[in-house]
């Protein structure tokens, strides 16, 4: 689960944050709304920009998308230690995961409450409370067990249409990263194209 070297991260916000984060006055904050993909944490699109601010576009035109306001799209760049990272592009997590969600339902069925669920339409990301819910969990049984916390976790999302007439690719693919420990970011600095 130890992640190898440094990712460069995107995270489209408003103007004004960013400069505010850029000039070291804050710093990012986590979310933590019940459907955010991969938990709560700081969200980044990995070696992105162009998606992040196209999600800053798609937040200024529908603010529901996002719990942040954001009225003059903006992108600021990260350098991402991943570290102890739930990597779901490798097995070893993704059997994590499995474990966790039976965990999840069994405590849920126990309890006599149905799990969250996932909404969205086929080829769209869409409210994600029950993925939201598993990794969330994952954090709570590793500190259950005395073990150590995970800095981030990181995923692939298929989402969109497809590129062409049978394509096993979509138009808006990306790797999100949920930075879980800010001491994760190493640095933060202005990508050069922000149109």
């Amino acid at each position: 689960m130890r992640a190898p070297g440094f990712v460069l991260g995107y995270h489209g916000c408003d103007r004004e944050i960013g400069e505010e984060v850029l000039g070291g006055q804050t710093h990012l904050r986590a979310s933590r709304n019940d459907y955010d993909w991969l938990g709560t944490g700081i969200y980044f699109w990995e070696n992105s920009p162009a998606r992040a601010l196209a999600w800053a576009k798609a937040v200024r035109k529908d603010s529901r998308l996002s719990a942040s306001r954001i009225t003059r799209p903006f992108v600021i760049g990260a350098i991402i230690d991943l570290g102890n990272c739930l990597d779901l592009l490798e097995a070893e997590s993704i059997r994590i995961v499995e474990h966790a969600h039976q965990r999840l339902r069994e405590a849920y069925t126990e309890a006599g409450v149905p799990l969250p669920r996932n909404r969205g339409t086929a080829g769209q990301i869409g409210l994600r409370s029950l993925d939201c819910a598993v990794i969330n969990f994952v954090h709570s049984l590793r500190k259950e067990a005395g073990r150590a916390p995970l800095d981030s976790v990181r995923a692939a999302f298929f989402e969109g249409e497809s590129l062409y007439p049978d394509a096993g690719f979509q138009k808006q693919t990306h790797i999100q990263i949920c930075v879980r420990r800010p001491e994760s970011i190493v640095g933060y600095f202005r990508p050069l194209d922000q149109s």
